[in-house]
């Protein structure tokens, strides 16, 4: 059996199964891929067995509840190491709408360097760009959040 031909005809059938199985797309079709690259590593052999499709699911099934165990766990440890005082600033809904409504580089600069409290250098680093780049980028997203929240001067985040 060639791989080609058994993965177009069998790829949509495993992502329905493990949808099924966890009933999350995404996740399903994750471990779909995961299970059919490692099928193509093993093709000589996996391609020889009475059910290379059982074989696909038990990996793709196995794969979906490994990343189902790791998530529940990142979410148990994250509540319980989750700072006591805000992940973010304390600010009304209204300025965290006005902050989702910017451009996508204006709101990753306020996030880098409001929220996560990084130095303008340092947001400058992690958006990769220069660090007077990243003070214009911060200093129009200040105005256009003046502007929304009809503030005569730039907003003020406090950590």
């Amino acid at each position: 059996m060639e791989f080609a031909a058994w993965y177009s005809g069998f790829r949509p059938r495993l992502v329905g199964a493990l949808t099924l199985l966890g009933s999350d797309t995404d996740a399903a079709v994750d471990a779909a891929d995961e299970a059919l690259v490692r099928a193509l590593e093993r093709w000589d052999r996996v391609g020889q067995m009475t059910s290379p499709e059982g074989w696909a699911y038990r990996v793709g099934a196995n794969v979906l509840h490994r990343k189902s165990v790791r998530r529940r766990l990142e979410r148990r440890l994250w509540a319980r190491n989750q700072p006591a005082a805000a992940a973010a600033p304390e600010l009304g809904v209204e300025v965290w709408e006005a902050v989702k409504a910017l451009p996508g580089r204006q709101r990753q600069a306020v996030a880098l360097r409001y929220v996560l409290g990084l130095t303008e250098a340092g947001t400058a680093a992690a958006m990769g760009v220069a660090v007077g780049t990243a003070s214009a980028t911060l200093a129009a997203a200040r105005a256009r959040l003046a502007i929304r929240l009809g503030e005569d001067d730039t907003i003020e985040v406090r950590k």
